[in-house]
């Protein structure tokens, strides 16, 4: 896979720098070690107080250094892309942030991070301070194993020991609610693909339908392959094993987390299949959905739920200063607000019939949607070869409420069409011929001719729209023909359309529409949307000569 970097050996220094870079004058400052010594701390930082410091490998953010600050954590200690940080590191970070207050290090549940964390803690005690270590194992995956892993549920404690420590407690009531909390966090996450890293190799063990259920945040295996299915029985199978370890009683609180590369589109609709599941009945409040604890670019996410008490909402609740921390927020049902009906609606909007304007209108529509195979095919050598499909949907759409237009009433009636060309044509043609329909009526209500009113159309259509004459689009075909029929008549105006959209083949390049950024030579080619057009002229007028 490609990735953005320069080189490996620097991608977590460069990166560490970059959020130092960006993250606001004076909030945060690095020790001086790069690159053995990866620390980001705070700058304003009150010895006085507990410190409270994490870490662990690269490919997590924005977990550590990214949670550094106020009411969260007072350092962060980095190693490299997934490789915990070396006791140095680690001991660095104690000794830049903690007085006599004492070090709380929150640790997951890893070896590497033990051992490192561990072995710096006890020799910070050698050196005469105070330090607590807590270790978080809430993923799980295996629930028989000894050992479960810590994964993103650590967040949960990062948030309640930097809230307590901001409110000035001692070390060990501070490491008592930590070490409580911990046991009290259940954790699952779930794949379509494992994470590649920069500079290395990458080879996704992913089948094409396939994903892994229960994978930890540095790439490994899940413990089962599940089949691709709806995000709602995905997280039903989640919810299940999470429920299992809950207390059905308590109150929760439940942290979204993207792995790394689900977009948000998708990360919202698996919060929203989280919100409606039967795990929700005992959760009151929601983290996420986000980009929390990554594990690089890692199409996954993971649920991570915590039981409430007092004390943790209110931590959990209260703000602090990184950027990157989304705020707990409670759980709340979509609020509905009726929608606002159109004014001016009267009595001649109903429906009403008038024999001329009714086959007028039977005539066009039947001539598109004959037009249909015809037109896609001009649009398949000029864009995406779905103008006739759109052209006849609209056309079938206007013939289906035939009997619901006020017919009668020419001004509602071309508004009226506006209405359900814009509900059912869809993209821009849509939009573009509702705007058409809907300047005309609003023209030919305040007194101009129908010609002049149709001018009026197009002039708005052009004016959203971007195009002019000369632009390889329907306007090449409808200017002309609108500006013949209000001088000389239909049938002027019908042939002027047809040399208008003949015209069109002779230029070999599209100025405006989705046709503008086809790269092909379009000589000899006739602009569907112009054709379209002079074939409504030509249906109108042999309609008015046989009539």
């Amino acid at each position: 896979m490609k990735h953005f970097f320069n080189r490996r050996e620097t991608i977590v220094t460069e990166a560490l720098d970059g959020l130092l870079r960006t993250i606001g004058s004076g909030e945060l400052a690095r020790l001086d070690g790069y690159p053995e010594i990866k620390v980001v701390l705070r700058a304003d930082w009150d010895k006085s107080k507990v410190s409270v410091v994490s870490g662990g490998g690269a490919g997590h953010e924005p977990s550590h250094a990214g949670f550094v600050g106020r009411g969260l954590l007072t350092a962060a200690v980095s190693g490299e892309i997934f490789a915990s940080p070396s006791v140095e590191a680690v001991l660095a970070a104690i000794r830049a942030v903690t007085g006599p207050a004492g070090c709380l290090l929150i640790v997951k549940n890893y070896t590497g991070d033990r051992l490192n964390f561990g072995l710096a803690a006890e020799k910070a005690r050698a050196e005469g301070f105070r330090v607590e270590m807590v270790i978080v194992a809430d993923d799980i995956a295996l629930p028989d194993i000894n050992q479960p892993r810590g994964v993103a549920g650590t967040l949960f404690v990062h948030k309640i020991s930097g809230h307590l420590s901001e409110a000035g407690h001692d070390l060990a009531d501070i490491a008592a609610a930590a070490r409580t909390a911990a046991k009290d966090i259940v954790s699952l996450g779930m794949s379509l693909s494992s994470c590649s890293i920069p500079g290395q190799p990458h080879e996704d063990r992913f089948g094409a339908d396939d994903g892994e259920l229960g994978l930890g945040i540095h790439g490994e295996p899940g413990v089962e392959r599940i089949a691709l299915q709806s995000v709602d029985r995905l997280v039903a199978i989640m919810a299940e094993r999470l429920a299992a370890g809950l207390d059905p009683k308590a109150s929760h609180a439940l942290l979204i987390n993207n792995l790394g590369s689900v977009p948000p589109l998708e990360m919202a609709v698996i919060a929203n299949a989280v919100l409606v599941s039967p795990l929700m009945k005992t959760v009151r409040l929601t983290i996420g959905p986000g980009p929390l604890m990554t594990a690089l670019n890692m199409n996954g996410f993971s649920l991570s739920l915590i039981q409430l008490d007092t004390a943790r909402e209110a931590a959990l609740l209260a703000p602090v200063g990184p950027h990157a921390w989304m705020p707990a927020k409670p759980v709340a049902a979509p609020v509905v607000v009726p929608m606002a009906k159109a004014a001016g609606q009267s009595a001649a909007h109903k429906p009403s019939q008038d024999a001329g304007t009714g086959r007028l209108i039977v005539t066009v529509c039947e001539r598109l949607i004959s037009l249909e195979a015809a037109l896609n095919g001009l649009d398949a050598k000029a864009g995406d070869g779905d103008t006739g499909s759109t052209v006849a949907t609209g056309a079938r759409s206007v013939l289906d409420r035939l009997d619901t237009l006020p017919l009668a009433n020419p001004t509602a009636t071309l508004g009226a069409i506006g209405d359900v060309l814009s509900a059912s044509m869809g993209g821009s043609s849509g939009v573009l011929l509702s705007i058409f329909f809907t300047a005309a009526a609003q023209a030919l209500g305040g007194g101009a001719s129908l010609s002049k009113a149709l001018l009026a159309g197009l002039e708005r259509t052009t004016f959203y729209g971007g195009a002019k004459p000369g632009d390889r689009t329907m306007v090449d075909a409808l200017e002309p023909a609108l500006k013949a029929l209000d001088a000389d008549g239909l049938e002027a105006a019908a042939a002027a359309a047809r040399r208008g959209a003949e015209a069109t083949a002779a230029m070999v390049k599209a100025k405006a529409g989705r046709a503008a950024y086809v790269g092909t030579k379009l000589q000899g080619v006739v602009d569907p949307g112009a054709h379209a057009v002079a074939e409504v002229f030509s249906a109108a007028a042999t309609l008015l000569v046989t009539a």
